[in-house]
């Protein structure tokens, strides 16, 4: 056999070799390669800092084949050249990261406590016993602020408010919080209870809220009452404030105080006895006793309290009186004898003292004779 048959035989091979790899590169390789596929749900992911996140994902690959492994990497810029840097291998993603796939068709991720440095492109890729497939396409995550509005702000007791989540980009179904409860509608009729600070946060990452925008209420003075420093029955003479209160927004800057006047079964009058938020009375008297009323009154209206009743007794002034007159009486009828006893006394006491100083001679010239032996006698010592 001649060198040159040789020859020509090993190139007829290599030809022979050559066409089958062609064939092979032509006609099979495109049809094995298409099966190997990686795509992403949602290419553009919008989140809030600090909730969670998940990139939904799906591969594809020949039915013969095995999955060896999967992996995420993240997208960077390293000395000029765009890199893809395993999450594995990065220390901030550590505990934070959670391959929520599987090694079948699923290839899903989820990334909590989201911070600002995972804003990016997030890339995926996975290993048969044949072929290590990467895809071409990426995940981009970008982060949007809360912002929660009330409206209208402030608003009047009555009206229609509407609470609004705003975010720059498309999130799911918003919740609310007033004060830290939740709240049922983000629409409602406004009433005095419902003033308070709310805050929005993404249903499903409710420990991440916005942050809280103040609603509100306002209304003409509500629940006017009347309190007595004093309760019950007042004696004359002493003292008693009367002080109005109200649940008002803006609180409540003119006070009215007003007596009913009339019987209750004829039509009464309201008389202005006062203003200002305490009625103040440092002695009472029994014409002071009757109805009484505070008018409260803000720029958005006013409303009047329930009517109190002021009660003076005037029983414990007459009974001193009584008593007073009753002792003077008593000291009178006790002292009276006295005074007549010690007057009689008196008077007889003057007239013994004359008696005992009058002149001890008389005009004999001018006196019978038994006269002037009797005075004669007189005069002699006993």
């Amino acid at each position: 056999m001649s060198n040159e048959y040789v020859l020509c035989h090993h190139v007829r091979l290599i030809l022979i070799m050559m066409e089958s790899w062609i064939w092979i590169i032509l006609v099979v390789m495109p049809g094995t390669l298409s099966a190997y596929s990686v795509t992403f749900e949602t290419p553009n992911v919008c989140a809030v800092r600090g909730s969670s996140v998940e990139f939904r994902c799906s591969y594809n690959y020949t039915a013969a084949e095995t999955v060896l492994k999967t992996e995420w990497s993240k997208g960077e810029l390293k000395d000029g050249k765009w890199t893809r840097i395993e999450l594995s291998k990065l220390i901030l993603y550590e505990n934070r990261t959670q391959y929520i796939g599987d090694q079948l068709h699923d290839c899903s991720l989820a990334i909590h406590d989201l911070q600002d440095n995972d804003t990016g492109y997030y890339y995926f890729r996975f290993d048969t016993e044949r072929y290590g497939w990467r895809s071409k396409k990426s995940v981009y995550l970008y982060f949007t602020d809360l912002k929660a509005r009330v409206n209208p702000n402030p608003v009047r007791r009555g009206d229609n408010v509407i609470l609004e989540c705003g975010t720059s980009c498309q999130l799911s179904t918003a919740v609310w919080f007033k004060d830290g409860h939740p709240v049922a509608k983000p629409e409602f009729q406004a009433q005095t209870e419902d003033a308070g600070k709310y805050s929005c946060a993404v249903k499903g990452q409710e420990s991440v809220q916005s942050d809280p925008v103040a609603l509100d209420v306002q209304s003409p003075p509500l629940n006017v009452s009347v309190e007595l420093s004093q309760s019950g029955q007042l004696s004359e003479g002493s003292s008693v404030n009367l002080t109005c209160s109200s649940v008002a927004n803006p609180a409540a800057d003119n006070y009215t105080w007003y007596k009913s006047t009339g019987s209750p079964s004829s039509s009464s009058q309201l008389l202005q006895v006062g203003s200002g938020q305490v009625l103040s009375i440092p002695s009472v008297e029994a014409s002071h006793t009757g109805l009484y009323l505070c008018q409260a009154r803000n720029r958005l209206g006013e409303n009047n309290s329930t009517k109190v009743l002021l009660t003076v007794d005037s029983s414990d002034i007459q009974r001193v009186i009584l008593l007073v007159g009753i002792g003077v009486k008593v000291v009178i009828i006790l002292l009276l004898p006295l005074v007549i006893v010690w007057i009689w006394r008196r008077c007889l006491k003057s007239a013994v003292d004359e008696e005992e100083h009058s002149h001890d001679y008389e005009n004999i010239s001018t006196q019978p004779a038994g006269q002037k032996n009797r005075v004669t006698q007189r005069e002699m010592p006993a």
